[in-house]
């Protein structure tokens, strides 16, 4: 169909959208502020640039962690603040004042940007050191006050809702459990939870228009505030009740009524 080619020939594009918007911001900022700028213009290009690099609580500005990974990959090669040895060690101003003038930071973040999409590029070079220095948390939304609000400071928390919401191109994944639930035609739904609830607006309105290709009920077992739930949408109203304290299976076919 057109869009599933669509889906696959902006795939790449979107496999690579932190990469491509950093290592763009990277050049842009290095070719101006060393080689184009003139003196007069220098607060224009801050204002327009800050700009750009502006991030708000609870959102990703891929522009921002793009460039700022790349610049840190580039001081780390240049100062030799990689490898066992300087894994290794554990005493903070060591690892501060850590420099072995290797100069390879240039080399590496090439190399980076051919071989790496941007989960490989998470996954590989965020740290610990540079989510404290960039003030990165985990975030969730709190819908009684409608804000967002820091939920973790742990590194591995970040990293983990970071890499989720790259994987699937941040879009949740769904699967088919059964196309005839309850023997009668019913589209039922899984969502794999990785910590992160669905944005119950949004299912709303997917279900309703799954329904109209359907023409059956849809029905979507997830995850809300920790509690397994089930979303269904008959044609006319959407319903939510809670599962047990375990996921819901479809009913097998010899135990379900007609």
């Amino acid at each position: 169909s057109i869009i599933r080619e669509e889906a696959y020939y902006f795939a790449p594009q979107g496999q690579t959208k932190i990469m491509n918007e950093g290592w763009a911001s990277y050049w842009h900022s290095t070719i101006m502020t060393t080689r184009t700028l003139k003196p007069s213009e220098l607060v224009d290009y801050a204002d327009h640039h800050s700009g750009t690099m502006a991030t708000q609580p609870g959102r990703l500005n891929p522009y921002k962690l793009g460039i700022e990974l790349f610049r840190d990959i580039e001081e780390r090669w240049n100062k030799g603040q990689f490898g066992a040895e300087y894994e290794d060690c554990d005493d903070y101003e060591t690892r501060q004042k850590w420099d072995k003038q290797l100069g390879l930071g240039r080399q590496k973040i090439f190399e980076v940007r051919r071989v790496h999409n941007d989960v490989t590029f998470v996954d590989t070079f965020l740290t610990p050191d540079f989510c404290r220095r960039h003030q990165i948390f985990s975030f969730k939304h709190n819908d009684q006050n409608e804000t967002y609000e820091i939920e973790s400071r742990e590194f591995k928390k970040i990293k983990e809702r970071l890499l989720f919401g790259l994987t699937n191109f941040g879009q949740p994944i769904i699967r088919v459990k059964e196309g005839n639930y309850r023997n009668r035609g019913e589209l039922y739904l899984q969502h794999e939870h990785f910590g992160v609830d669905l944005k119950l607006d949004h299912a709303q309105d997917t279900m309703r228009h799954l329904n109209r290709l359907w023409t059956r009920p849809v029905h979507l077992e997830t995850v809300v505030d920790g509690r397994p739930t089930l979303f269904s949408f008959d044609g006319t109203d959407h319903t939510i009740r809670p599962l047990g304290g375990t996921s819901h299976e479809p009913e097998p076919k010899d135990r379900r009524r007609a």
